[in-house]
């Protein structure tokens, strides 16, 4: 017979499992890691009597795009152009770090871990156990291997900071683990604080395994109900 058990750790870890996952994917897909110093674009013109046309713009770069204002002919384009820079993991140090090449793979394996957890999670709500083992546990180790990839992935990326491109964007005194004038952007803190998130869930899941299995819950189960909801 088939069991609903949804009590209020386990949907608490469920959903905090369902964001985790989403927080670390927008993150290192954002491309909002480094804030660099104002640059001013704009056209030069011929006529002496006509003003030219600057403007200051604060471009930004992530692990693999960067955000930057483009001109096209005699105009100037009003939106941010945000694309990738990285045309393959080929390219030469300068302009895509090797720092940051490790650091996306140990990304890309942490998101690849929390997506299956998440699943696990959503899973749990109708499946106590996967191969023997309960799928708490499980995903709660999952969970904890994505978290320690993710801090292998925020303590390379500073080691990247030496480059000719982020000498470009902050100042020719950056180097590695030394951001001259840039500044952190949003994208990293959120990277930072959905890692600790991460091993947070890990701690939540063995509570969530002990809630579905109190005592209450198994009187629900012998009294024949299929859809078990225990604050």
């Amino acid at each position: 017979m088939c069991y609903v058990i949804i009590t209020c750790r386990s949907l608490g870890w469920t959903l905090l499992s369902v964001a985790v996952a989403l927080i670390i994917v927008t993150s290192v897909v954002s491309p909002y890691w480094l804030i660099g110093i104002p640059t001013s674009y704009g056209l030069e013109s011929q006529n002496e009597s006509v003003q030219p046309t600057r403007e200051e713009f604060i471009p930004t770069v992530g692990i693999f795009n960067r955000c930057r204002k483009l001109q096209r002919g005699l105009s100037l384009m009003k939106r941010e152009n945000c694309a990738t820079f990285v045309t393959g993991y080929t390219d030469p140090d300068d302009d895509f770090p090797h720092a940051w090449k490790a650091s996306l793979v140990f990304f890309a394996l942490a998101g690849l871990l929390l997506s299956f957890s998440m699943i696990l999670a959503v899973l749990s709500l109708f499946v106590r156990s996967f191969f023997g083992k309960s799928i708490f546990t499980i995903a709660g180790l999952v969970q904890s291997i994505a978290g320690l990839l993710s801090v292998l992935g925020l303590v390379v990326y500073p080691a990247g900071w030496g480059s000719d491109r982020i000498n470009r964007l902050c100042g020719e005194y950056a180097n590695p683990y030394i951001i001259d004038r840039c500044e952190l952007g949003w994208s990293f803190y959120l990277c930072v604080v959905g890692t600790v998130l991460v091993f947070l869930c890990s701690i939540l899941s063995i509570q969530a395994d002990h809630s579905t299995t109190s005592r209450k819950v198994e009187e629900e189960v012998l009294e024949g109900k299929n859809l078990i909801c225990v604050i």
